[in-house]
C-alpha cells in the first residue's frame, strides 16, 4: 500500500500573510513524487546511477484553499498515465481535517544520461513493469 507524503509547512515557505507561496506547491509535489517512487522501490538516486533521468515536461496546480504556516499537509499521488517514453502523476493535497487544499498534475519523460528520449520498456523492462503495476488504469475508480 502506498502511503501519502506528510509534512509540516515551514515559516520560510509562506508569504507575509503566512500563506504558502504558490511555487512551493510544486516543490511539495516533487517531494511526494520522490516519496512515491521510493515506496515503489524506484529510488531516484539509483535510477540516475542507471542513467535514467526523469525531467518534468508539464506541471499544473489547481489551488483550492490556502495552506498556512504550521499546517500539516498530506499529499496523495498516483501514477495516472504511462507509455514507454513518458509517465504522468496526479496529486491531491489535504490538511489534517482532510480539507482539500490543491490538486495537481505532472508529466515526465524518460531520458538517458545524454538527455535523449529513452524507451523505458525496451531498455529497462523490469523497471517499466514496476511503473506499469503502479499505474492506475482508471483514475475514476481510485
Amino acid at each position: 500500500m502506498i502511503e501519502p507524503y506528510v509534512r509540516t509547512v515551514n515559516y520560510y515557505e509562506t508569504d507575509q500573510m503566512h500563506v504558502v507561496h504558490h511555487s512551493n506547491h510544486i516543490r511539495y509535489m516533487e517531494e511526494a513524487r520522490l516519496h512515491l517512487m521510493d515506496q515503489m522501490g524506484l529510488n531516484y538516486e539509483k535510477m540516475e546511477e542507471l542513467g535514467i533521468i526523469i525531467p518534468v515536461l508539464e506541471v499544473s496546480v489547481d489551488y483550492k484553499n490556502a495552506i498556512h504556516y504550521g499546517d500539516t499537509i498530506s499529499i496523495e499521488c498516483n501514477l495516472t498515465g504511462l507509455s514507454p517514453a513518458r509517465f504522468s502523476v496526479a496529486y491531491r493535497v489535504t490538511d489534517e481535517e482532510n480539507s482539500l487544499k490543491a490538486i495537481g498534475r505532472t508529466s515526465h519523460a524518460f531520458l538517458d544520461s545524454e538527455f535523449k528520449p529513452m524507451n523505458m520498456k525496451k531498455k529497462f523492462p523490469e523497471l517499466y513493469k514496476v511503473f506499469e503495476e503502479a499505474t492506475i488504469k482508471d483514475i475514476e475508480k481510485k
